[in-house]
Formats: structure tokens, sequence, C-alpha cells
């Protein structure tokens, strides 16, 4: 799929923008009015329109449209967004933090509907961080440089335990695993060719960090805001800190999501890199596409036998 010129971008960006605004403004009517099927597929109508909304104001500031301009890797984030994102439905196989309920009960539609919903995570996520940025956030916030030269051996030292902890003491160290991808995959980066987010933290630059932060929170309340009404769903079965719901999240748990975008971003590096060195060669392209498509098949027949409560009546 080749980028598309765009004649008009302020006109197209606006087209985007309003389109969003409609399907958002026609699904809060059908939340209004109890309609079975706004409700059972709300996650889509807010999140694929959120990525249309997000790539107009891009467009619209930036003159930069990840859906014009590059949509083959637009298409590649969606699909490494349903990749990455079933690691921390593996995880939670075991420690069962959230549930699905009143899922579409037929599962030619409900695996789709799995792979749809788990394509817009990181790409979500890497658009609000950009959008953020081309509308000047945190434009000033080139910090003094510090000193901490031991920090890979001691971010991978904590990161193991982030990982092993919750495995082994899932009723109190659960909160942990969205801190160990970052002090785990963070140091790593510089073996595929790729600045660390710390190393560049540690040099006073702090931007984009701040903006990747910034964008797992705004997203956060996006995600519960919108799963509240749904009837197809997410539930919260925390052992602990369950207290203080705002929506279906009691709050603390918002202070996952910030560091669960860094988590996201280190991934997606990480799949760019691969995707770079196997995609090279024909045989290797196909293996790195085949492996994902056998992960996705497997885990969601996972989440179906452990995660999924109830399905919605036929």
């Amino acid at each position: 799929m080749n980028a598309m010129k765009v004649h008009d971008p302020p006109l197209a960006a606006r087209g985007q923008i309003l389109a969003a605004l409609l399907v958002w403004l026609g699904a809060l009517a059908g939340v209004a009015l109890d309609s079975p099927p706004v409700r059972a597929y709300l996650y889509h109508l807010a999140w694929w329109p959120l990525l249309l909304f997000l790539d107009g104001l891009l467009l619209l500031k930036a003159q930069e449209s990840w859906l014009w301009q590059r949509p083959r890797e637009f298409l590649r984030a969606a699909a490494f967004s349903v990749t990455l994102w079933l690691l921390f439905e593996l995880v939670n196989l075991h420690l069962l933090n959230w549930r699905y309920v009143g899922l579409e009960p037929r599962l030619w539609l409900r695996w789709p509907g799995y792979a749809l919903a788990f394509a817009t995570v990181v790409p979500a996520i890497l658009l609000t961080a950009r959008v953020l940025q081309a509308f000047g956030a945190f434009s000033g916030r080139r910090g003094r440089p510090l000193t901490f030269e031991h920090w890979p051996p001691v971010f991978l030292i904590l990161g193991t335990a982030c990982l092993v902890l919750p495995l082994v003491f899932p009723t109190h160290a659960f909160p942990l695993i969205w801190l160990g991808v970052i002090l785990l995959g963070d140091p790593l980066l510089p073996l595929v060719g790729r600045p660390s987010f710390t190393a560049r933290w540690l040099a006073g630059e702090r931007r984009e960090v701040l903006c990747l932060l910034t964008a797992g929170l705004l997203l956060g309340l996006w995600w519960e805001l919108w799963n509240h009404p749904a009837s197809a769903r997410w539930i919260y079965t925390l052992p602990i800190l369950g207290f203080g719901k705002v929506f279906e999240m009691p709050v603390l748990g918002y202070l996952g999501f910030p560091p669960f975008a860094l988590e996201c971003a280190i991934l997606y590096i990480f799949m760019e890199e691969l995707h770079a060195r196997l995609g090279a060669h024909p045989r290797g392209r196909r293996l790195f596409w085949l492996a994902q498509g056998a992960w996705w098949l497997v885990m969601f027949a996972a989440i179906d036998a452990r995660t999924v409560l109830s399905f919605a009546s036929p």
C-alpha cells in the first residue's frame, strides 16, 4: 500500500476530525438509547475514530499523517499492537487482574473483534504522544543532565525482579509488572542500534518520555470512560488496592497507564527492528508474520478459556 498524496491537508484533516466526532456522537446517542449493538461494539466505536481524530490533528498541525503518508507502517503498527498486547494478556492468564464479560458469543466474530480491539493500543499511544509534541507540549522540558553511569545493570536486575515477583507473589506484587518491560527492555535498546529512553533522559532530553507518559494517562482515562457503559467490557478483579473506582478502574490503577505507554513504545521499537532484519529476506518475512498469526490464535483461545467470564446472550 503506497503513500497517498494529500492535495488539501487542512481539508482532509478537518474531514477526519469531523468524521470521528460524528461517530462518537452516534455512539453516545446509542448508549443513551440503550442500543444493544452500540453497547456491544462500543470499544470499536470509541477507538478507531480516535485514531482518525488523532491523525487528523497531526495532519492539521504538522502536515504529517500516518494514514495518508505511511499507511503500510500504520497497518504494521496495528498488527504489532495485537502481538504486543497479547504479552500482557499472557501474564494476566496467571494474575487474573482483569476479566472480560458480555463478549460476542460467535467465535468467528469474537476473534476478529479481539484483533481489531488490540490493534488500536500501540497506534493510539504513539499518535497521542506525537500530537502532544506537535502542539508544543513540554517544549521547554530539556532538563539538567544527570549522572548515573551504572543504570543498565541496575535496571536489568530490577526489571527481572519486577517480572518474577508478580508471578511468585501475585496477590501483593502484581503492580510491578507494569515496570518490568521498561527496566528490562530500555537498557537493551542500544543492542538494536536505538538509543535508550533512560540515557536520553539522563542527558536532559525529557520531552519524548514526558509526552509518552502523558499519552498513557490520557488514553487510560479514555479506555475506562468508554469501557464503563459498554456491554462487552472488561472488569478488574484485583486481590488488593481495588478501592476508589473511577469507572471500572480502581483509582490507583491509573498510575499504571503512563509506564504502560512507555513499555509499548519500547516493545514497538524492538518489533520494528525485528521486522527490518527479518523482512529483508522473503523466508524470514513469512516466518515473522506466520509466527505472529500463530501467537494470536493460541492467545485468543487462552483468553476464551481463562479470562472470559461471560458471553452475550444470543
